[in-house]
């Protein structure tokens, strides 16, 4: 039997870009580029070097969230996953980390699975609680922030890196992964895999695919939201010693004042 191996990828904002609030106080996304978040490379790249080490397994990429999203599929597809799910749904709009946790493991179960790999954290919220949300609400193991990891005999393995110890770690699938940006460089797509993405089927949902209905998800549907918005304060001048014989002084007392000493 084939092993399924489902990969929760998130379309995030450029961290380059000029990011700023929606009326509603979301993330304006229509006024900055998004990308697949780097985070969530890792998470495919563990995903296909499983795959190649199986006998038999399929790759599929799941993701939520507006039409642009697709552009993050398309690079996981590019990079050598199978086939790809996009929710989409206009009442998804403002959905935090519990709803999505939601419609995560709805879509997961409907695709059907027997491991779940997450990147540590989106680059976006970097919260990094909904892998152990989706593992919750699918009933399964969770075997997180993982620096290494492999699928053996029905089990997955894997070691955790503290700052004082590591340990290792293992779960009977199914079973919920992340991985952190330690577990590997992702690899790049290839032209030849760029191209053969563009032939992959990439399906599409909404909530009433998956039985959600509108006020469980979105702004209603919240568990947290945001009261307030301010800009970040502009970057002024700092502060310049010139040497004259008084540089030595003159920096110690900066730093003084400052607290920093």
């Amino acid at each position: 039997m084939s092993l399924r191996i489902v990969v929760t990828v998130k379309y995030v904002p450029d961290a380059t870009g000029d990011r700023h609030f929606a009326d509603d106080l979301t993330v304006d996304r229509d006024d900055v580029d998004g990308l697949l978040s780097e985070l969530d490379e890792y998470a495919v790249e563990q995903a296909l070097q499983i795959a190649e080490d199986a006998d038999d397994a399929e790759v599929t990429v799941l993701t939520v969230g507006p039409e642009d999203a697709k552009d993050a599929l398309r690079k996981a597809l590019s990079m050598g996953a199978d086939k790809a799910i996009h929710v989409e749904d206009d009442d998804l709009h403002g959905t935090d980390a519990i709803g999505t946790s939601l419609v995560l493991a709805r879509a997961i179960e409907k695709a059907g699975y027997d491991v779940v790999i997450s990147g540590m954290a989106s680059t976006d919220g970097t919260m990094g609680v909904v892998p152990a949300l989706v593992a919750e609400r699918l009933g399964v193991p969770q075997v997180t922030l993982l620096s290494e990891v492999c699928v053996e005999d029905g089990v997955v393995k894997g070691r955790r890196d503290g700052d004082a110890a590591s340990e290792r770690l293992e779960a009977s699938l199914p079973a919920v992964v992340s991985v952190t940006d330690q577990s590997g460089e992702a690899r790049y797509p290839s032209f030849k895999g760029i191209m053969a993405a563009k032939k992959k089927p990439v399906e599409s949902w909404d909530l009433s695919d998956l039985d959600i209905e509108a006020e469980e998800v979105g702004l209603d549907g919240a568990f947290t939201k945001v009261e307030a918005v301010a800009e970040r304060p502009a970057r002024t001048a700092g502060t310049i010693v010139k040497d004259e014989g008084e540089g030595g002084k003159q920096l110690a007392e900066f730093l003084a004042g400052q607290k920093f000493i």
